[in-house]
């Protein structure tokens, strides 16, 4: 099985006026967080010291690694603090950062750690390309940065996600009585997985003797009301409909359907390839009151629904619902904001496996969400099988 590959970066240069660093003992603390984890033998750590601009390219490079730490100092605005040959300061400015990681394939980086003081602007910049990132929203002390990056450890060696990983580190700085519990930000990582419950990592396949081929399954028949749909890919699983009709599909690499239902239903089935994609308009929806919807607490929801689709676009359906979350923060939220965000969530969400099978369970918080955005993201309701 490939291993999860943790690349650990430091620099520790000579600066006037700075006491030296003690990077050595937070990479020993990750190293022994990771031997003691349940989960050590699917972790390869990789530590690379005195980091210079060009060690930082070539070790991303050479070993590939999904989780980078790096250790060391940062500037806020002016980027992280490097060596050169002789052993001072060199800094790497926030922008060549950021594009030298989005110089990688997309997802093959999960997740960077800046271990560094005022480092949350490089996360931030970071976050274009990679989808867990953290970073530090002032400065930070050795034993609470050496304190976050054991726990962060401890919970991805036990099979945490990034986010849970994220939250026992910053309790490892409160539990030892600091302050400073606050100072690490996360930016994204909120669906990521460095190890899964079934043993396929975002990191790694699962071994070819643990794959089990699918099973061709018997063409299903459904009936709603006087509609019946029969044939091997029932794409509408789950849609209220009223009227006579029968609707019959079988199997073919590229096919348009157009239907059209007596009654309350009219629609298009698509399916190309292995892809079904589903545009459904059915019932009239039951509208509430923007005022009586919790529309954190709906994202939230639509969020952990999304969340168990498997999907190649993960990371925009997850930067879309983070962007969502941080207008939701502001004092009076842009809803026009929040409904571009949620139609591209949603769009994306459509081209997922295992899509309709998760409409019903989207369907009441997409209900709600459109009440509050009102009648100019109402379109969002076709999307699950709701009309107004």
């Amino acid at each position: 099985m490939t291993p999860i590959k943790i690349l650990i970066l430091t620099a520790n240069p000579q600066i006037t006026g700075h006491d030296p660093l003690r990077l050595d003992a937070e990479v020993r603390r990750i190293e022994e967080a990771i031997q003691r984890s349940r989960h050590r033998d699917r972790f390869q750590v990789i530590a690379k010291l005195a980091t210079r601009p060009t060690d930082l390219r070539q070790a991303l490079l050479d070993h590939r690694p999904q989780i980078v730490h790096f250790s060391g100092h940062g500037t806020e605005t002016q980027g992280l603090v490097l060596e050169n040959d002789a052993g001072t300061m060199q800094l790497v400015s926030t922008e060549a950062l950021s594009r030298l990681f989005g110089a990688f394939d997309e997802n093959s980086i999960e997740c960077v750690l800046l271990n560094a003081c005022y480092s949350e602007v490089q996360a931030a910049a970071i976050h274009q390309y990679v989808d867990c990132v953290i970073g530090m929203n002032q400065p930070i002390g050795d034993v609470a940065a050496v304190q976050f990056a054991e726990g962060f450890y401890d919970a991805l060696g036990a099979g945490s996600t990034y986010a849970e990983a994220f939250k026992i580190g910053c309790s490892a700085i409160d539990l030892a009585g600091s302050s400073e519990y606050s100072t690490p930000q996360l930016i994204g990582g909120k669906g990521g997985r460095a190890i899964s419950p079934v043993g396929e990592g975002v990191l790694g396949p699962i071994p070819a003797e643990a794959s089990t081929p699918a099973q061709p399954a018997p063409a299903p028949s459904q009936s709603i009301g006087n509609v019946t749909i029969s044939g091997s890919n029932n794409l509408f699983a789950g849609v209220n409909a009223s009227g006579n009709s029968t609707v019959s599909q079988n199997n073919s690499r590229s096919r348009s359907n157009n239907i059209s239902i007596g009654g309350s239903v009219t629609g298009s089935a698509i399916t190309s390839g292995d892809n079904n994609a589903v545009s459904v308009t059915s019932q009239q929806a039951s509208i509430a009151e923007p005022a009586s919807v919790n529309i954190e607490a709906e994202i939230e929801a639509l969020r952990a629904v999304l969340a168990t689709l498997s999907s190649p676009d993960r990371r925009k359906i997850d930067n879309a619902l983070d962007e969502i979350e941080d207008e939701l923060k502001k004092p009076e939220p842009d809803k026009d904001e929040v409904g571009k965000a949620l139609d591209r969530a949603m769009t994306y969400a459509q081209k997922a496996n295992g899509f309709a099978e998760a409409i019903e369970k989207l369907r009441p918080h997409v209900e709600k969400t459109a009440s509050w955005l009102g009648k100019n993201w109402y379109k969002l309701l076709s999307l699950v099988g709701l009309a107004i």
